[in-house]
């Protein structure tokens, strides 16, 4: 990976990581054109480069943060799945990080339902969070090991279905992707070590430009997205999913064939 790849790595992993669009699906793909996607390091600055994304939402909503204990309590009950299905499944979710077709899949699958979520759970006013909604939005989000699926989109779906409103289900999203990113990039460098590889001078670098620049674009990009979504709803996301996925699709079949796990 250069420094370029890098770059433009962090600025979709900084657009997409709270959209329901998958940034690790769509850094897949980029990564698969790039002809990388495979390397040991790819897959770990994937990761890494969410801590960068995990401040944003630090800095925008830093008030939150000191509410009340009862809080974090939740952000906990919420994020145990996680650990979960995440020490469960873990070779195999590192496996299907080399698969672009799954998340074109994924991508496909995903819009379709980003058309309806509006039309089955409406806009709610609820914006009132129990331990047990918490948990089950915690299920919803393990559906994203599946690369494609997208964490935020999962999770704020998740919420939705538990009668919270739009606002309410993507603020909890954003405030769950802490535990959940910090827990999954913690874990992939101690792979990382344990499989015997080291991070040199130059990727160390490449880290930290990948998690600054997804720091100032999620800024932009959370901010953008929550006065979208009370506004219009999924549709557009739904369709940007189906577009892309289907692109992908006829890419690997008629143009250039992917990894495909």
């Amino acid at each position: 990976m250069d420094i370029f790849q890098a770059i433009i790595l962090a600025i979709i992993e900084g657009i997409t990581e709270y959209l329901p669009v998958s940034s690790t699906g769509h850094m897949i793909i980029v990564s698969s054109f790039f002809g990388i996607a495979q390397e040991e390091f790819t897959k770990l600055f994937t990761i890494v480069i969410q801590l960068g994304t995990i401040l944003s939402v630090v800095v925008l909503y830093f008030k939150r943060f000191f509410q009340s204990m009862d809080f974090y309590f939740k952000l906990l009950v919420a994020f145990i799945p996680a650990v979960v299905f995440g020490l469960l499944l873990s070779d195999v979710i590192d496996s299907l990080l080399e698969s672009p077709l799954t998340v074109a899949i994924s991508l496909v699958v995903g819009g379709f339902i980003l058309l309806k979520v509006d039309n089955w759970f409406g806009d709610a006013e609820n914006t009132d969070i129990s331990y047990a909604t918490a948990f089950k939005i915690g299920l919803f989000q393990c559906l994203a090991m599946i690369p494609g699926v997208s964490r935020s989109g999962a999770s704020i779906v998740g919420g939705m279905s538990q009668k919270l409103s739009r606002t309410a289900a993507a603020e909890f999203s954003f405030f769950l992707a802490l535990p959940t990113m910090l827990g999954a990039t913690l874990k992939k460098i101690f792979d990382y070590y344990n499989a015997g590889f080291t991070l040199t001078d130059e990727q160390i670098n490449l880290l930290i430009v990948g998690n600054v620049i997804g720091f100032l674009v999620a800024l932009v990009a959370i901010k953008t997205f929550i006065g979208y979504l009370s506004k219009h709803g999924f549709k557009m996301f739904g369709y940007y999913r189906i577009i892309v996925g289907l692109s992908i699709i006829a890419i690997h079949y008629f143009v250039r064939p992917l990894t495909v796990i």
